[in-house]
């Protein structure tokens, strides 16, 4: 079924391979302290791609931070609309030595692509304006593309930039190809997503450095206090200690640790943390990192004792938690635990609620059998232990229409680390599987 699907979308992927690479090459990191002009630009080529794809009405769509890029087509008389969102911003490329080229030179080795945002989600808009290139000039429903700027930076003008544009908006159904796949080759539905809470803070132990051997075994440095009160989020058994938080278990599917610790990286002799099945440690329970710290180098390192030391702290939260009691409880333990008399200074906060997905509608069905078809297996229903707080949003504003999550990406990808990747024949598969499940919507509706 669908062999002019099939023949379009593989015809078709020397292009979409090569618009990746363009799209790596934007460095459109959108967090704090990096370049927004270099954002903006990124929007602006991409509204130009959207032009180039055939896409009518495209523009920015401006909310005070980052703009979101938007373009539609219209739908046939009859058929349905579908929001097809994805983002444009990516993660700083952290420590440049750790990549193997740089991270905005994008590179193709063993079928994948190499680079920062090659599939988080730079991969997303890809798929998604594959999916209306298959089609040609006979696309069955209408589209509404919607690329958010801001994704990596907590979406903080997302809200305002759906309420100020909520009349170019009328979906029938959202498409957020920002999630993932079980496996490479094994497609996925999220089911779930962990929510978030985060802050950063700064300790101070003394006015200024003063001498190690003068006053060191009298009052405390920065850093051994910071680190003492790091040590605290976590109880011995390596659970998050911070009480009253949501945790629940998931029954059932799980993945084998062997799996756990090739896609993770880990280091051979290090121990797990925490509790429970290894799906329920990362969709169900709460899980706290350190994400960085602010200190001297240790090539830079005298003997003084350090007077102040910066840190943020993340806390992935369980679904049914609320995000902002959950950044409450955190920055209470973080007081509590503050050793020796040492007192906090917030700088910086951000809270977003997690989500549980229905996967029980007509654009599931739909999305099933064209998995089915393009990837040749059954999909997984599967939770997350990232975030899309935003998710919540389009629940309230779009009530009706029914919210997947899907994606090009595999544990292997790397997101948000060195080396990011996406695998070129699950790009094709998603591409395909999306452009499927158009004709099957528009199908259903006629």
């Amino acid at each position: 079924m669908h062999d002019d699907l099939r023949a379009a979308v593989a015809a078709d992927m020397p292009r979409l391979q090569t618009l990746l690479f363009d799209l790596v090459r934007l460095q459109s990191v959108s967090t704090f302290g990096h370049d927004p002009a270099l954002v903006r630009d990124a929007a602006e080529r991409i509204r130009s791609s959207l032009d180039d794809a055939g896409l009518s009405n495209t523009q920015l769509l401006e909310g005070g931070g980052h703009p979101a890029v938007f373009g539609e087509i219209k739908a046939p008389q009859g058929a349905p609309t579908l929001l097809l969102y994805a983002h444009y911003d990516v993660q700083p490329p952290g420590p440049i030595e750790d990549w193997d080229t740089g991270p905005f030179e994008p590179f193709e080795k063993d079928g994948r692509i190499y680079g920062r945002g090659a599939s988080d989600d730079k991969a997303g808009i890809v798929m998604h304006l594959g999916a209306i290139a298959a089609h040609g000039e006979s696309l069955p429903v209408g589209v509404q593309v919607f690329l958010e700027g801001e994704e990596e930076a907590a979406s903080e003008s997302l809200p305002k930039i759906l309420s100020d544009y909520s009349h170019l908006l009328t979906p029938d159904v959202i498409v957020i190809g920002d999630g993932g796949n079980w496996d490479v080759g094994v497609p996925a539905f999220l089911t779930s997503l962990r929510g978030i809470a985060a802050c950063s803070f700064e300790l101070r132990t003394l006015k200024a450095p003063v001498h190690s051997g003068q006053f060191g075994g009298v009052f405390p440095d920065a850093l051994i206090a910071m680190s003492k009160l790091l040590a605290s989020l976590l109880d011995d058994d390596g659970k998050v200690a911070i009480p009253g938080l949501v945790a629940g278990e998931i029954i059932g599917l799980d993945v084998p640790e062997e799996m756990a610790r090739a896609q993770a990286g880990v280091v051979d002799g290090v121990d797990q943390i925490g509790t429970g099945s290894i799906t329920s440690r990362l969709w169900s329970q709460p899980a706290v990192s350190v994400l960085a710290i602010d200190a001297p180098k240790v090539s830079e390192a005298i003997n003084q004792l350090v007077p102040a030391a910066s840190a943020k702290v993340s806390l992935r939260i369980a679904p049914g938690e609320d995000s902002k009691g959950a950044l409450q409880a955190l920055k209470d333990h973080l007081v509590a635990n503050a050793p020796w008399g040492t007192s906090l200074d917030f700088f910086y906060e951000e809270s977003g609620d997690a989500s549980i997905l229905d996967v029980d509608n007509f654009a599931v069905a739909a999305w099933t059998v064209a998995f089915n078809e393009a990837y040749g297996t059954d999909p997984v229903q599967m939770g997350a232990g990232g975030s899309i707080p935003f998710i919540a949003t389009f629940v309230e504003m779009f009530p009706n229409a029914p919210i997947l999550v899907i994606g090009c990406g595999d544990p292997t990808s790397a997101i948000h680390a060195p080396n990011e990747s996406q695998d070129l024949g699950v790009l094709e598969k998603s591409v395909l599987s999306e452009a499927i499940a158009f004709r099957l919507l528009a199908d259903r509706a006629s």
